[in-house]
């Protein structure tokens, strides 16, 4: 009786496992896929397997049956080795390439990958290090040396073509225009003098004009028609005795003055019509052309290299004045405007030397921003410079060290000078530097450089 009670509890636990087993496969296909449920079943079986002899009782009298069970064991390790693998997910190494079903057969002709996919090492987590955070001095280094210095290969390459026009041009005006006593043309511009360049894209070609000063005179701004002492108008004299004709230069007179309109739309005249410039860019390779629809006297020059912007200004030297026929635009002619540039430049080199000063890097500084922003551009190259000039009266500590100091110093100078509208030239305080800037521009300068003040991050920002 108690043998028969302990076989059908036995019976009863085989039954209960079964049970729970089958529950087990029949639910397996649905999570884990056909070839899944087929590992899972196998290594059932097997685990089912040992379960049985390990609760069935040996028969110690058998001889065999410790052999037969190691057999059925090896048989049953053997069977689990031998269970398909489930395929492995196919890497899509380009995203845009459509996953393939695992029951998908390669395609003909490819290899099928039959190495083993192991778990993807975990990348160690490292802790960011805190951003460093970086004075205003070492700001500005970084701006000056990442963004404001042109390729040398550019800028050699953009001087050499201009060099080349130079001489070209040089040689159509001797040959068109014999009678008349121009000088030797030369170049000039921040790219040469250090002033400031955001690249190689643009000159100016300087064309003096001899004239004798006995023949010749100077009319003062505030005396002219326009009030302004920035223009001047050049005079021609003594006509009783030197009647007209005398100077080469009589031919572009109105009401007794040199009319800069009048020699510039003769010289525009020749720049479109008479220089062979299909010929001169063919020699240098790439093509010039002259703008037609310009005031100015202009050149676009197209490499494969750069693309480059080359400004003629004719220009008078008397007094002590540099002139540029670069008349007011309007109704009013015959007006000169007094440069100030080769003045600006030779004095900011001048300090410098004197005490081994910051000036002209602080200029590339401030001129490489102003030139860049959609509010402050009006304000760089002259009004910069003569800012600089002033401050220089005061501020006598220009070493590389006090960049900053300076910097955001030029910032409050010129937060001043548009508050009051006015920024007289270090050469001659008559003149007002802000005179052709809009009450609004002077608003929106005046506003951004204030905040700029106390954040001089937010103008070096990069595009």
């Amino acid at each position: 009786f108690l043998r028969a009670t302990m076989e059908r509890g036995k019976r009863q636990e085989d039954g209960g496992l079964g049970s729970v087993l089958d529950l087990l496969l029949a639910n397996a296909r649905l999570v884990l896929g056909v070839s899944g449920a087929a590992v899972l079943a196998i290594a059932t079986l097997a685990v089912k397997r040992l379960i049985d002899r390990a609760t069935t009782p040996r028969d110690e009298s058998d001889p065999k049956a410790e052999q037969k069970t190691l057999e059925e064991s090896w048989q049953d390790l053997a069977l689990i080795k031998a269970t398909p693998k489930p395929p492995k997910k196919q890497r899509r190494e380009d995203l845009s390439e459509p996953l393939l079903s695992p029951a998908q057969p390669p395609a003909p002709g490819e290899a099928q990958d039959s190495s083993v996919c192991s778990a993807p090492a975990e990348t160690p987590q490292v802790e960011p290090s805190p951003p460093r955070c970086l004075t205003l001095q070492e700001k500005l280094l970084s701006h000056s040396s990442s963004r404001l210095v042109v390729p040398e290969a550019q800028a050699s390459l953009a001087l050499q073509l201009a060099r080349t026009i130079c001489t070209q041009l040089q040689n159509s005006l001797r040959s068109k225009c014999p009678e008349l006593p121009f000088g030797s043309l030369f170049l000039s511009g921040p790219l040469l003098d250090g002033l400031g360049a955001l690249k190689a894209d643009h000159l100016h070609l300087m064309l003096p004009m001899v004239l004798d000063t006995t023949l010749w005179s100077l009319i003062p701004g505030e005396d002219t028609v326009v009030r302004n002492p920035r223009y001047w108008m050049i005079k021609r004299t003594d006509l009783e005795y030197f009647p007209r004709g005398c100077s080469p230069w009589d031919r572009f007179i109105v009401s007794r003055y040199l009319s800069s309109n009048v020699l510039n739309e003769t010289l525009h005249r020749m720049l479109v019509a008479s220089v062979n410039w299909p010929a001169i860019g063919s020699l240098l390779g790439g093509i010039i052309y002259p703008v037609v629809a310009s005031t100015e006297l202009k050149l676009e020059v197209k490499h494969h290299q750069l693309e480059l912007n080359i400004t003629l200004f004719p220009v008078v030297e008397m007094e002590d004045k540099v002139l540029l026929a670069a008349p007011l635009e309007g109704l009013v002619e015959n007006l000169w405007l007094e440069s100030f540039y080769k003045a600006e430049v030779s004095k900011v080199k001048e300090l410098d030397a004197g005490d081994a000063g910051a000036r002209l890097h602080c200029l590339r500084i401030l001129n490489g921003v102003c030139k860049s922003h959609p509010t402050l551009y009006k304000l760089s190259g002259s009004p910069l410079t003569h800012i600089v000039l002033h401050l220089s009266a005061t501020s006598l500590d220009w070493a590389e060290e006090s960049l900053a100091d300076r910097f955001q110093q030029v910032l409050e100078e010129l937060v001043g000078y548009l508050e009051m509208g006015v920024l007289p030239s270090y050469f001659n305080h008559k003149i007002n530097l802000f005179s052709e800037l809009l009450e609004e521009e002077i608003d929106e300068m005046g506003f951004m450089l204030y905040r700029a003040i106390s954040e001089p991050e937010l103008l070096l920002k990069e595009e």
